[in-house]
């Protein structure tokens, strides 16, 4: 019997455990589900017959050489910071292992040592990164088979609520974990286009977004990431004129988000004194200048040249930030305190749903033509549990456990899933799993 070990049982966890337990009668599988939360273990496990769910505190050097000793497999879906404890052990031990996070310094300097140990440290294996490398590179190959040159590469991807339950101004809720949500794009977004390096810093990126539609899914803006030039050597671009990266959400939320990034309300670089006797209004008040007579309102739509019947003040009220409701936390960073306001308002709800959307756009030459192809996702979430991203973070995930166990991907070292012999089974699998691309040849 295989013995799998997979450590952290949080919500993008659910679906990846539940394809373990649903596949461990046919494959001989025994799962642990290990988590500091032993209830939340346990309801992952949910009493299933090949399966154990046990506390644990990854800090822990014994507890953590003896589960990882006991295993197979590890797979650890535990925060990024936390995952080299793990690998220096799986390289250590002779363990695999795999995570569906970005590899860090840290893990890629382990890559000789799980080399000379025969161990695969398969990175990267999630959503995005993860189906976006997959899925990119199966397309970047296909065209470089058939005698293309890319001259672009475009990668976009979202997660969003579903359109049925799409219900509030923002035409957003949080469908992962929030506090990513508020700091994204802080730092540089750096890119190429038409072989010019390109930079973005933090203050102008709301304002500087791509307009497309995906399927049948409607309209949505991009806006770039933190670093789309680091994907030139990892997919074989090295010498392409444009690639961008970029992250998705309907067209006008990023204008309104703009509002909170130039008030400075995400920034997390330091504590409000007294936060924990201030209302959301006394707080939204703190960023203007000091004016006794004028309302926090007018002082809104005065310091960012808006008025009160426009989209972004619309939004801004009905998000709550004018609310004389208190915070309560102490020690808290604004993007803390933004974050806590949001949270009230766009956490989905009981019988929502969310979805992901992704596309990558590609422009190549072939026999002296200009072509352009699209390749889309759209992935619907069941539930507010089984969610799409928790099915597209932990299918890719599981499936490859499943692949090295049976000793279909057999690499080692650090590695991410851009290679044919790891991204054409796990992304065969996804397809059956109702994850699945759509070409459109423009």
């Amino acid at each position: 019997m295989k013995k799998i070990l997979v450590i952290g049982a949080g919500r993008s966890a659910v679906t990846l455990i539940k394809y373990l337990l649903d596949n461990a009668e046919a494959n001989n599988w025994s799962v642990t589900v290990a988590d500091f939360s032993e209830e939340l273990a346990k309801q992952a496990v949910n009493n299933h017959p090949n399966a154990k769910a046990i506390f644990f505190n990854v800090t822990d050097v014994v507890q953590r050489e003896n589960e990882i000793t006991a295993a197979d497999i590890v797979i650890s879906m535990l925060p990024p910071s936390m995952h080299i404890m793990v690998a220096e052990d799986c390289v250590r031990l002779g363990k695999n292992l795999v995570t569906a996070s970005y590899v860090s310094k840290e893990i890629l300097a382990l890559d000789e040592k799980a080399k000379k140990a025969g161990v695969l440290l398969l990175n990267e294996i999630g959503l995005d990164p993860g189906i976006d490398h997959m899925s990119a590179m199966q397309v970047i190959d296909w065209i470089k088979e058939n005698g293309g040159e890319l001259t672009s590469f475009k990668s976009f991807c979202g997660g969003l609520v579903h359109p049925d339950y799409d219900n509030n101004p923002w035409n957003y809720k949080f469908t992962w974990n929030p506090r990513n949500v508020v700091l994204a794009g802080q730092g540089t977004a750096q890119y190429i286009k038409q072989g010019k390096y390109k930079y973005i810093p933090y203050h102008k990126l709301f304002g500087r977004t791509e307009q497309m539609s995906v399927l049948e899914a409607g309209e949505f803006e991009g806006y770039a990431n933190r670093d789309s030039l680091g994907y030139r050597k990892a997919y074989g671009l090295e010498d392409i004129l444009t690639l961008f990266r970029g992250t998705l959400r309907r067209k006008g939320f990023c204008k309104s988000w703009n509002m909170f990034v130039q008030l400075g309300m995400t920034d997390d670089t330091y504590v409000v004194e007294n936060s924990e006797n201030m209302t959301y209004r006394e707080f939204t008040n703190l960023f203007f200048p000091f004016n006794n007579e004028l309302t926090v309102e007018q002082k809104f739509c005065n310091y960012l040249s808006v008025s009160k019947n426009s989209e972004e003040f619309q939004k801004a009220e009905w998000a709550g930030i004018f609310l004389d409701s208190e915070i309560g936390m102490t020690n808290a960073t604004p993007a803390q305190i933004l974050q806590a306001i949001l949270e009230k308002k766009w956490t989905l709800g009981a019988e929502d749903k969310d979805m992901i959307v992704m596309q990558h756009q590609f422009e190549y030459m072939q026999n002296g033509q200009q072509k352009k192809l699209n390749s889309s996702l759209l992935v619907f979430g069941d539930d507010p549990r089984y969610t799409a991203m928790a099915k597209t973070v932990g299918l890719p995930v599981a499936i490859a456990v499943k692949l090295i166990l049976s000793g279909t991907i057999n690499s080692v070292g650090v590695k991410i899933p851009t290679t044919k012999d790891i991204y054409a089974p796990v992304l065969k699998e996804l397809k059956e799993n109702g994850i699945n691309f759509v070409e459109e040849k423009l």
